[in-house]
C-alpha cells in the first residue's frame, strides 16, 4: 500500500512580497531548498487570462506505458521479455505459473537463486525452503519443491543458454562419434525437460517487444486507443523468408513429411542430417531450424527436447545470434495521431471516467495517487496513457499574454504583460543570469507547454544545468509532484543504480532521459528524503537547483514551465558542467560564454553579481591556464560564439567549447576540449584554437574584481570575525555586519548565510542560557509531573557550556552557566551518597530536600528518577507499617487497603524490604480472601447452615486482624437468627393467639436471614393457611369486580353516604399534616384495621367494633335525615341534585331503602315495570353478596381452628354475633304483630305497593330494626318479612314530595318557555328575518347539538310508555295522569317496552314522536314546535 510522503512547504505571499518574484524566491530559499520543491499560491486576485491559441494548438503526444516507467518493474519486464523470446524461438509459449494463488515472480526467483550460488548449489544445500520464505511464502507447505520445479522448467534452460552450455555440442563435434555425443548429451548435468507444460491456472505472458505487436497498425478511424507497447528491441522481419520459399513445404519434424519421389530424384529430406551427430537417422526426432535450415536431433540438443515444439523453432546458433542483439535505449514513442486540445481533453476525460467508473471531478486525488503507484509496480496490468509534453510555446503561443502577441489583452489585464510571474518574463529578467545567454533556449528561456491526462507522468530528473524551474498550472485537474532536496541528488542516483543496475549498464545517463521513475516509498526506505504536493489550477511549483523531481497528472490539465538561474546558482552551474563532462552529456548553453559575456559588461553589474562572476572567473581562468600550459601546438584565434552549439561540441565529452579547443586536419569539422586533448587523433600537427588569450581574460577578471571590492572588504571582515579564536567580538558586532550587508545589498551567498546562521545560533544559545539561569523554561515536570523531553542532560549542559565558549562571539551567560554546572555536579555527588545507603525512614526528609533542590535546575538529572523511586519506596514502607498498626482498630486492615498497597508495591523498584513486606501482605490477603469467600459461600448456601455450625466457624475468624465484610455480615446474620429463634419460641409457647401481621412480619424477617431456622417452615404454613382462609372468605362475601375489600364488607362502616361523598371525605381526611400522628379516633377503615391489629385479644377487638357500629348507626341516621330533607316539598326543585350523576330529578326514579337517596332509574338500571318484592339498595349500600348464615359459620369455625388473629376474623366474629342478636330481636318484634293477617291483606292486593317510608301505625322500633337488618351483610329471611310488613300503606311524605316535585318541574318549564319566547321575539325584531321565512313560521334553530349523555337523559326523562315515577309513587294523582296522555289530534297510542316522547319548546306539552312525525335525530338536534303553537305564531305574524 502506497504511503504518501510528507508535504513540501506551501507559501502564500502578500501582494507586497508577490511584487518581486526573485526577492520572494530568495527569501523562501533557506526553507524550500531543504525539500527541493515548494508550492506558491498567488494572491486570490491574481488571475491572468489564458492566452494560448487553442484552435492552432495541435500536438502529437508521447505514449507512456505505466509499468514500463518504474525502474524495478522495467527490469522485471526486460527479464520476462528475454525469457519469453527465448522460449518463443524454441517453439514454446511462456506461461507464468501461480504459486499459492499468486503469480510467481520469476525475476526475484532467478535473482535469489543466483545470489545463493546457482541452481546446483541451491539443490545441493537444499535451500529452496529458504528461498520460498524470502519470497514471502508461508513455511511448511512444500512451496520450495514447487519453486524448484518451476525454476528447472522455465529459468534453468535459459541460464544454460546464457552461459553457452548449449553451444558446447558444436565443439569438436567432428571428432566425436554419434554414440559418444549421445552419451555425453544425456549426462545428468544436461538431462532436463525444457518443454513448458501447460497449466490452465498459469497466465500466458505476452512479451512487450514482439515484432507482431510492434508492426501492428492502428486504423485511421481509431482515434481513442493508442498503441499498447513501445519497441524496445529491434525486430528482424522476414528472417529466413527466402529460404522458406525455396525449400519444400517441410514440417519441422522431418519424419512426418511424405513425398512421392521421382525415379532417380534425390528427396530434399535426404539432404538433412543432424549437425551434432552427423546422422540422418531417426527422422521423427529430426528438427529443422526456422532460421538457418540446419537440422538437429531432439536428443542431440542441450538440454534435449522430449517433445516437438508446436511453434517456430530456432537452433542454438540462431538463438544465440537473435538474443545477443543489443537492446535499443528505452524511450517514449510518439503517438500516431495528432490531437487538438479539445480532442485530447475528450479522450482524457473519457479515459478517467471509464477507468474509475465515476465523473472525473468526483475521483479523490488520494485514490488516483494510490492507483498510479499500484499500476507502475505491477507486471500483470498494462495501462497506456498519452502525455502532451515539451510543446514549444513559441509556435503556438504561451498560456500567459505577451507583448506583441496575437492575443488581445483587456485593459484590466495589461498588468500581466509585464508581471514578473509571467513565465515569458521570468527567465529573462535582470536577476536571472540567463539574460546573458545570447541564444533563445526552448524549454529553458522560452516556456514549454504540457497537456496532461490521468496517470500521464514526468519521471525523475533534474533541470538542465541544475537550474531552477517554475511550473504554473493554468487550468484543469491537479498535478501531483514529488521532490528530493539537492543535497540528496547523489544519494537518489546511488539508490536507483543499486536497485536497477541493469538499466544503468545499458544507459549510464538514464536519469537524464526523463523515462524512469521509482516509487517514493522505495526511495524513502533507503534513506532518500522525499516530499510531495498537489498543484492545483492557479498555483506555482518551484524546483531548486539539482533537486530531483517527478510526478503525474490527476487528469486533463494544461501547464507551462520555464527555467531561471539566480546568482546563488552560479557555483552549482560550474559544477554541473564538470558533471556533464564526466557523463559525456551535452550542455544546453556554454557556461564559460555566459561568464565572459557578464564580465565584458562589468560596469553594468551590481556588486552581488560582480562578486559571483569574479569568483567564477577566478576558477575558470585558473583552470584554463593550467590546461593551456600543457598544450604545445600552434595557436589560432577563433570566434566560437559565431558557431552553433552543436558545431563546437567536444567529440569526446560533448561539452560546448568556447575558450579553447583542439582541431586536426585529419578530422575536419571535429574538435575536442583541452581536457581531452589526446582523444582527437594521433597526429602531431593538431592546431589549438582559442577565443580569448589569457591577457584578454585577466583584465576582464580585474574589472569584475574592482566592481566587487566593497563586498570583498566586507567579506574579509566577516571572515576575520568568524575565525577569531582569542579576541572574540560581542554579539552586537555580528548584528552590525548583517545590517551592513542589508544596507549595501550584498549577495545572499554562503558567507552571509553562515554569518546569519552563526548569529542565530548565538542568539538561541543566549536565550537558552538565560532560561536555564532563571529557571523560567516551561517543562512537563512542573506542569504534569514529568521532565520535558527537550530538557538538556548534564552531559548536554557540559557540551552546551563548551559550545558557548566555542562560539565566534562572547556571551555574558557563559560563566554563570559554568557556575550552575558546578552546583549540579555537587548535587549529583550528594545524591549518589544517599542512593548508596540502605532504605530508611530517616532519609525521607533528606531525599525530599534533594528533590526540591533539583527543581531549581532546568536540566534532566538521571539521579532524580532514582530519588523519586527511593522516596516512593520509603513512603510505601511507612504506609505498610501504618496499616499493620491499624489492624488493632475496630475495622482493622481492609482488603481493598491491602490490595492497594500490594498494587502500589508491585510498581516499586525491587528491594529486599519491599519484598518482605509484600510477602506478609500477600499471605494475609490470601487468608482473608479465603475466609471472605467461605463466608460468602455460607451466606449463599442453600440449604442454609445451622446457627451452631456458623457460630463455631466464626470463632476461627476472630484471630485474623483484618476487616472482613462478609464475615461480619455472617456474624450479624447469626445474631439475628438467634434473636428470631427466641421470638419464634415465645410465639409458639405463648398463651396469646398471634396476630397475622406479627406472624407475617416474622416470616419475612426469617426468610431474609441466611441461617437455617426450623420454626420458619411451620410459621410459613400457618401464614399460608390464613391467606387461604382470607381468599375463601372473599369469595363468599365479595361481589364480582367489587371495589370493596373483605375488611370493608365485614366491618361496620365508619362512613355512610354516596361514593362521591365518601371519596371527598376520605380525601380530606387523608390530608394529615406532616409530622403529626393520627389520633385514636376511628374515622376511617385504616384506623379500624390498625386498632384491631393492635388489640391484645378478641374481647378488646369486639369492643372496638362495637364503637364502630355505633358510629355507623349515627352516620346512617344523619345521612337518611339529610336525604329525606331533600325530598320535602319546600325544597328548591330547580337546584336539587340527586343520583350518582348529580343532576335534578326527572323521569323514572328509585329510592335506596337504606340511605334514602333518590336515583334515576336510567343511571342505576333495573326493569321499568318490575315489581320490587325486596328492598332496593344503591351501589354504596349494596356492598356484598350477603351469603346466608349457614355459609358463614363454617368460616368462623375454620378460623378458630387456625388459632391466628386477623382483623377480618374479628370482624367476621362480630358480624355473626351482631346478626344473631338482630335475628333474635326481629323475631321477638314480629311475634307481637299478627303476621298472618298481614299476609292475607298483602295477598288480596292486586299490586304490591313499593315502600318509600314507614306507616304511621308502625313503631319506630320496627323502622330501626329494618335499617340495621339492611346493614348486615348476611341474607336472613327476617329481612324480607320485615320489608313485607313495612309495605302496608304508602308514606305521606313521599307522596307530597313527588307532587311538589312535579309542580316545580312544570313551573320551571313554563319559565324556561317564556324566556325562550321572549328571546325569539327579540331576535326576530332585532335581526329582521326574511319575510318569506317568517310567513312559514319556522323559528330559528338556536339549540346546539346535544351530546349523547343529554340525549339519553332527555329520552329517559321524556319518553316512556308509562312513566315509572307515577306508577311507583302516586298512581292516583290526576295531574300526573294527564302527563301520560298524548295531546296529538290523532294519537296512534303506541305500545311496547319503550315509547319515545318529544316536548314542544313553546307549550311544553309531551307528544309521541311517532304521532307527530319526529325522528330521534331531529328531537335531539333541533327545536320542536307543535302544530297548535305554529298556527298561533303565524296568526300573530299576520296581525
Amino acid at each position: 500500500m502506497f504511503k504518501p510522503p510528507p508535504e513540501c512547504p506551501v507559501f502564500e505571499p502578500s501582494w507586497e512580497e508577490f511584487a518581486d518574484p526573485f526577492a520572494f524566491i530568495n527569501k523562501i530559499r533557506p526553507i524550500a531548498e531543504k525539500t527541493g520543491i515548494c508550492k506558491v499560491r498567488p494572491p486570490p486576485d491574481w488571475q491572468p487570462p489564458f492566452a494560448c491559441d487553442v484552435d492552432r494548438l495541435h500536438f502529437t503526444p508521447r505514449i507512456q506505458r505505466l509499468n514500463e516507467l518504474e525502474a524495478q518493474t522495467r527490469v522485471k519486464l526486460n527479464f520476462l521479455d528475454q525469457i519469453a523470446k527465448f522460449w518463443e524461438l524454441q517453439g514454446c509459449t511462456l506461461k507464468i505459473p501461480h504459486v499459492e494463488r499468486k503469480i510467481l515472480d520469476l525475476y526475484q526467483l532467478n535473482k535469489l537463486v543466483a545470489d545463493e550460488g546457482g541452481f546446483d548449489v541451491v539443490c545441493k544445500d537444499r535451500r529452496w525452503t529458504k528461498i520460498a520464505t524470502t519470497m514471502g511464502f508461508a513455511p511448511g507447505k512444500a512451496v520450495g519443491s514447487h519453486l524448484r520445479a518451476h525454476y528447472e522448467r522455465i529459468i534453468y534452460p535459459y541460464n544454460l543458454f546464457q552461459s553457452g552450455a548449449n553451444l558446447l555440442v558444436f565443439v569438436n563435434c567432428d571428432k566425436m562419434s554419434c554414440l559418444d555425443v549421445f552419451v555425453w548429451l544425456f549426462h545428468p548435468q544436461f538431462v532436463q525437460n525444457p518443454s513448458l507444460s501447460e497449466n490452465d491456472n498459469d497466465k500466458e505472458y505476452k512479451p512487450h517487444d514482439l515484432v507482431q505487436r510492434q508492426n501492428t497498425q492502428v486504423p485511421p478511424s481509431d482515434t481513442s486507443t493508442p498503441a499498447r507497447r513501445a519497441k524496445r528491441m529491434k525486430a528482424e522481419a522476414g528472417a529466413g523468408g527466402e529460404m522458406c520459399e525455396s525449400r519444400p513445404n517441410l514440417r519441422r519434424r522431418m519424419g512426418s513429411f511424405v513425398a512421392k519421389a521421382e525415379p532417380g530424384e534425390l528427396l530434399p529430406v535426404d539432404l538433412y542430417v543432424c549437425l551434432v551427430c552427423g546422422s540422418g537417422s531417426d527422422e521423427d526426432k529430426l528438427l529443422l531450424c526456422d532460421g538457418c535450415d540446419d537440422s538437429y536431433h531432439t536428443f542431440c540438443l542441450i538440454p534435449p527436447l522430449h517433445d516437438v515444439p508446436k511453434g517456430d523453432w530456432r537452433c542454438p546458433k540462431c538463438l544465440a545470434q537473435e538474443c545477443s542483439k543489443p537492446q535499443e535505449a528505452f524511450g517514449f514513442e510518439q503517438a500516431r495521431r495528432d490531437y487538438s486540445l479539445k480532442a485530447f481533453g475528450e479522450m482524457a476525460d473519457s479515459f478517467k471516467s471509464d477507468y474509475f467508473n465515476m465523473p472525473v471531478h468526483m475521483v479523490p486525488t488520494e485514490l488516483v495517487e494510490k492507483e498510479f503507484w499500484r499500476l507502475v509496480g505491477t507486471i500483470e496490468e498494462d495501462v497506456t496513457v498519452e502525455y502532451g509534453a515539451d510543446i514549444a510555446s513559441k509556435e503556438f503561443g504561451s498560456g500567459f499574454p505577451i507583448k506583441g502577441g496575437k492575443f488581445k489583452v483587456a485593459p484590466h489585464d495589461e498588468k500581466y504583460l509585464s508581471c514578473g510571474w509571467n513565465l515569458n518574463n521570468m527567465a529573462m529578467m535582470d536577476p536571472s543570469v540567463l539574460t546573458h545567454v545570447t541564444a533563445d533556449i526552448c524549454g529553458m528561456t522560452l516556456p514549454w507547454l504540457y497537456v496532461g491526462m490521468c496517470f500521464s507522468s514526468f519521471c525523475w530528473h533534474i533541470e538542465d544545468h541544475w537550474s531552477y524551474s517554475i511550473n504554473y498550472l493554468h487550468w484543469g485537474e491537479p498535478k501531483t509532484w514529488y521532490g528530493a532536496p539537492g543535497f540528496a541528488a547523489e544519494q537518489l542516483e546511488a539508490v536507483m543504480k543499486k536497485l536497477a543496475p541493469e538499466l544503468f549498464e545499458s544507459q549510464p545517463d538514464l536519469l537524464h532521459q526523463l523515462v524512469t521513475i521509482m516509487n517514493p516509498n522505495t526511495l524513502m526506505a533507503h534513506g532518500v528524503p522525499i516530499y510531495r504536493t498537489n498543484q492545483c489550477a492557479g498555483e506555482f511549483v518551484i524546483t531548486f537547483p539539482r533537486a530531483y523531481h517527478s510526478g503525474f497528472n490527476q487528469g486533463f490539465n494544461f501547464a507551462e514551465a520555464v527555467n531561471f538561474c539566480t546568482v546563488d546558482w552560479m557555483p552549482l552551474g560550474r559544477q554541473c558542467v564538470d558533471h556533464y563532462r564526466l557523463l559525456h552529456r551535452y550542455c544546453v548553453f556554454s557556461h564559460d560564454e555566459m561568464i565572459c559575456n557578464m564580465a565584458a559588461k562589468a560596469e553594468k553589474l551590481n556588486m552581488v553579481l560582480a562578486s559571483a562572476v569574479h569568483k567564477d572567473m577566478v576558477l575558470m581562468v585558473s583552470e584554463e591556464k593550467d590546461l593551456r600550459d600543457h598544450i604545445l601546438v600552434q595557436c589560432e584565434l577563433f570566434e566560437y560564439d559565431l558557431l552553433q552549439d552543436d558545431e563546437r561540441q567536444c567529440v569526446k565529452c560533448r561539452t560546448t567549447c568556447y575558450l579553447s579547443a583542439l582541431t586536426c586536419p585529419c578530422r575536419p569539422g571535429e574538435q575536442v576540449c583541452l581536457h581531452h586533448a589526446h582523444h582527437l587523433c594521433s597526429c602531431s600537427i593538431s592546431k589549438y584554437t582559442y577565443r580569448f588569450t589569457l591577457d584578454d581574460l585577466f583584465p576582464m577578471m580585474n574589472a569584475v574584481k574592482q566592481r566587487a571590492e566593497s563586498y570583498d572588504e566586507w567579506a574579509s571582515r566577516v571572515t576575520e570575525v568568524l575565525e577569531a579564536k582569542l579576541d572574540k567580538k560581542h554579539l552586537s558586532m555580528f548584528h552590525s555586519l548583517i545590517e551592513e550587508s542589508d544596507k549595501m545589498s550584498f549577495p545572499d551567498n554562503d558567507l552571509l548565510r553562515h554569518l546569519k546562521l552563526v548569529t542565530q545560533d548565538a542568539e538561541r544559545c543566549s536565550s537558552v542560557a538565560q532560561q536555564l539561569l532563571k529557571g523560567k523554561r516551561q517543562t512537563r515536570y512542573r506542569t504534569s509531573g514529568g521532565k520535558s523531553q527537550n530538557q538538556l542532560t548534564v552531559e548536554e549542559l557540559r557540551s552546551f557550556v563548551r559550545q558557548l565558549y566555542n562560539l565566534p562571539c562572547s556571551l555574558t551567560q557563559a560563566p554563570l552557566l559554568k557556575e550552575m554546572l558546578n552546583r549540579i555536579e555537587d548535587f549529583q555527588q550528594h545524591s549518589e551518597k544517599v542512593l548508596s545507603d540502605d532504605v530508611s525512614g530517616n532519609l525521607v526528609g533528606e531525599i525530599q530536600s534533594l528533590l526540591d533542590e533539583s527543581s531549581e535546575f532546568d536540566v534532566c538529572l538521571p539521579e532524580v528518577p532514582r530519588l523519586r523511586e527511593r522516596l516512593e519506596l520509603a513512603r510505601w514502607l511507612a504506609a505498610v507499617r501504618q496499616a499493620e498498626d491499624s489492624a488493632t482498630s475496630p475495622r482493622g486492615l481492609s482488603l481493598d487497603g491491602m490490595r492497594q498497597l500490594i498494587d502500589h508495591g508491585v510498581g516499586l523498584t525491587p528491594h529486599p524490604s519491599t519484598e518482605r513486606a509484600m510477602a506478609r501482605l500477600q499471605e494475609l490477603l490470601t487468608l482473608s480472601e479465603q475466609w471472605e469467600e467461605k463466608a460468602q459461600m455460607l451466606l449463599r448456601a442453600r440449604p442454609s447452615e445451622s446457627v451452631e455450625f456458623l457460630s463455631a466457624t466464626l470463632k476461627e475468624v476472630e484471630a485474623i486482624p483484618t476487616y472482613l465484610p462478609n464475615c461480619l455480615l455472617l456474624q450479624d446474620s447469626v445474631n439475628r437468627a438467634k434473636d428470631w429463634l427466641k421470638e419464634a419460641e415465645g410465639v409458639q409457647a405463648g398463651r396469646r393467639v398471634p396476630v397475622l401481621d406479627t406472624l407475617s412480619e416474622m416470616v419475612l424477617r426469617g426468610r431474609a436471614i441466611p441461617v437455617q431456622l426450623d420454626p420458619l417452615e411451620r410459621l410459613e404454613a400457618l401464614v399460608s393457611e390464613v391467606q387461604a382462609w382470607k381468599e375463601s372468605a372473599a369469595k363468599t362475601f365479595l361481589l364480582k369486580n367489587s371495589s370493596f375489600t373483605l375488611l370493608e364488607v365485614l366491618c361496620p362502616r365508619c362512613e355512610v353516604g354516596s361514593s362521591l361523598k365518601r371519596k371527598m371525605k376520605k380525601t380530606k381526611g387523608d390530608a394529615v399534616p406532616c409530622g403529626k400522628k393520627r389520633t385514636g379516633r376511628l374515622d376511617s377503615l385504616s384506623d379500624v384495621e390498625k386498632a384491631l391489629s393492635d388489640s391484645k385479644d378478641s374481647a378488646s377487638a369486639m369492643v372496638t367494633l362495637g364503637e364502630v357500629r355505633l358510629k355507623e348507626l349515627e352516620s346512617l341516621a344523619s345521612v337518611r335525615a339529610a336525604n329525606e330533607s331533600k325530598l320535602l316539598p319546600s325544597a328548591d326543585c330547580g337546584a336539587l341534585k340527586v343520583c350518582v350523576c348529580q343532576k335534578p330529578p326527572m323521569g323514572a326514579m328509585r329510592q335506596c331503602e337504606l340511605c334514602r337517596d333518590a336515583f334515576h332509574r336510567v343511571c342505576v338500571g333495573g326493569p321499568v315495570d318490575a315489581l320490587d318484592v325486596e328492598p332496593w339498595l344503591c351501589q354504596s349500600c349494596h356492598r356484598s353478596s350477603k351469603p346466608p348464615l349457614d355459609k358463614i359459620l363454617p368460616l368462623l369455625a375454620s378460623l378458630q381452628r387456625i388459632r391466628v388473629r386477623l382483623p377480618e376474623g374479628d370482624a367476621l366474629r362480630y358480624m355473626i354475633e351482631r346478626t344473631v342478636s338482630w335475628q333474635r330481636r326481629a323475631r321477638e318484634l314480629m311475634t307481637s304483630y299478627d303476621l298472618s293477617s298481614t299476609s292475607q291483606e298483602h295477598k288480596g292486593s292486586s299490586l304490591p305497593q313499593k315502600r318509600c317510608g314507614t306507616d304511621s301505625s308502625l313503631s319506630a322500633e320496627l323502622e330501626e330494626l329494618m335499617v340495621e337488618g339492611l346493614l348486615l351483610q348476611v341474607s336472613l329471611p327476617e329481612t324480607e318479612q320485615l320489608y313485607s310488613l313495612l309495605l302496608n300503606g304508602p308514606p305521606l311524605t313521599s307522596i307530597k314530595y313527588f307532587s311538589c316535585l312535579i309542580c316545580c318541574l312544570r313551573k320551571r318549564d313554563a319559565v324556561i318557555s317564556a324566556e325562550k319566547k321572549a328571546k325569539r321575539r327579540i331576535e326576530k325584531e332585532g335581526l329582521g328575518l326574511d319575510t318569506e321565512v317568517r310567513e312559514r313560521g319556522i323559528s330559528k334553530r338556536k339549540k346546539q347539538r346535544m351530546s349523547k349523555e343529554k340525549r339519553r337523559e332527555r329520552k329517559a326523562a321524556s319518553v316512556s310508555a308509562s312513566p315509572s315515577y307515577l306508577s311507583d309513587l302516586s298512581p292516583s294523582d290526576d295531574s300526573e295522569e294527564d302527563m301520560i296522555l298524548c295531546p296529538a289530534e290523532s294519537c296512534l297510542q303506541p305500545a311496547g317496552d319503550e315509547v319515545y316522547w318529544v316536548q314542544c319548546d313553546c307549550c311544553n306539552q309531551w307528544f309521541h314522536m311517532v304521532c307527530v312525525g319526529v325522528s330521534a335525530k331531529m328531537a335531539a338536534e333541533e327545536d320542536y314546535m307543535c302544530v297548535t303553537c305554529s298556527k298561533q305564531n303565524m296568526g300573530q305574524h299576520r296581525k
